[in-house]
Parts: structure tokens; sequence; C-alpha cells
């Protein structure tokens, strides 16, 4: 039984998309290593199990960017080399130049944001927006020209939605 919180099922899906997050969100040298830092979140795991799933998601060992060799997952959509950890600097200055190409409009609704993009480049700014690890977001959804974006405080919406337009500027 782990101790997840009541938002995370103890499912194969869930428990590699945990792996998934971690691998994403820091530099990992050994399965012993994941399985503390998953520990650490309540997710008991066997290192044989880990080590199934480390292969089912593709991951692999790379020279990280301090020299030492780290687990990586291929990057999604059509650049499918390895990614190691990209710093909190990085994914930022990536939103702020996505919002500053892509971005047409950014409207709040109580707890929700609409950001209006180019026909074809909502999926992509929600990757970005998932992937920059903003706290006030709990989650997107995107369709062609349209991004979704729900926040965790009930009255976030337009505080965000002008964060959006500054990153746009």
């Amino acid at each position: 039984m782990s101790n997840l919180p009541a938002s995370q099922p103890s499912t194969k899906t869930a428990r590699q998309a945990r792996i998934t997050a971690v691998l994403a969100a820091r530099a990992v040298r050994s399965q012993a290593e994941l399985a503390v830092l998953l520990s650490d979140e309540g997710l008991q795991v066997t290192q044989a199990t880990l080590s199934r799933d480390l292969v089912e998601l593709g991951a692999v060992r790379v020279r990280g960017v301090e020299g030492a060799l780290v687990y990586a997952l291929r990057a999604e959509g059509g650049d499918r080399s390895p990614q190691v950890v990209l710093s909190q600097e990085v994914l930022d200055a990536r939103l702020s130049k996505l919002c500053a190409e892509l971005l047409v409009s950014a409207e709040a609704s109580g707890n929700m944001v609409v950001l209006r993009t180019p026909p074809g480049a909502a999926n992509f700014l929600a990757l970005s927006i998932d992937h920059s690890l903003m706290p006030s977001v709990l989650g997107t959804i995107a369709g062609d020209d349209t991004v979704l974006i729900v926040t965790r405080d009930p009255g976030g919406g337009q505080a965000l939605a002008a964060r959006f337009l500054e990153l746009a500027e």
C-alpha cells in the first residue's frame, strides 16, 4: 500500500508518470537513487518494477551536464533524442520565447485562462507550460489554436493571464 496523495492513483501509468516527472526535474544517477526519490513521494517501487518501467519509458543513460551518467528520456514530438534535465531558467526562457512567438491573446475567468495561438500551435505552447513547472498551474488542455489553463487559486486566472501577456512582450 503506498502513501500517494488522493489525487494520484497507484496504477502503472501513474507510477510511470511520476518517474517521468522525477527524471525531467533532476539528474538521477542510479535506479537506487530514483527509488529513494519516489519513496520520498510515498511511492514504493521494487528494483525489478523500476527497471521494467525505465525500459518501457525508453530511458537511457547519458552524460549529464556535470559529466556523470544520468537517466534521460526521449524528447516528445519530432526530436526523439535523449534529453538531459533542463534548469528552471532554461524552461522559463523557452516559455517566454514561445509566448512571444505564439500568443495571440490571453483572457481569464475565475481560475481559468484561455490562451489563443495560431492554428496548430496550441499543443506546443501547452506542453511548454506543463514543462515550465509553474506552481500556480493545475493543468492545461490544448486544442488546435486554444489552450485552457486551470489555476490552483480559485481567483488566480487574471494574474496568470497577465503573466502570459508579460511573457509575450
